[in-house]
């Protein structure tokens, strides 16, 4: 069941991230790192990339997790982004969602999970990517 956030956000299109992914694939990555839930690239030519989950309705907590050295992937040319679903859990509290975004870069693949953990009537996701 997706959740009022997704679905608003779902109505206006994606050409906003459409365009900020298209215009960094090919970029070297200066640096990569996870602030506020962000996955925020620096790119040798002095711009940027963040990607979030931007789907947020009410009573949810949404949050961006990896295992993986991001560290490792720093001088890499960024090749492309996939999302993949995971099964959903239930916890104590409700619906515990998971989505994965793979990040394809020329030093391998690095994973980045997205969670939402909410009471089941605020469900999905809406990963946007801007170029601020």
């Amino acid at each position: 069941m997706l959740g009022l956030g997704v679905m608003i956000q779902s109505l206006g299109g994606n050409e906003d991230t459409v365009n900020a992914v298209t215009s960094s694939l090919g970029k070297v990555i200066d640096a990569v790192y996870l602030s506020d839930n962000r996955l925020v690239f620096q790119f040798g030519d002095n711009t940027k990339l963040i990607m979030y989950d931007n789907g947020q309705s009410c009573c949810e907590t949404r949050y961006m997790r990896t295992d993986d050295d991001l560290t490792e992937y720093y001088g890499a040319t960024l090749l492309d982004f996939e999302l993949k679903s995971a099964p959903n859990m239930a916890d104590e509290y409700g619906d515990h969602e998971v989505q994965f975004l793979d990040v394809k870069t020329s030093n391998g693949v690095f994973q980045m999970a997205n969670h939402n953990e909410h009471n089941g009537y605020y469900g999905g996701f809406w990963i946007v990517a801007r170029s601020p």
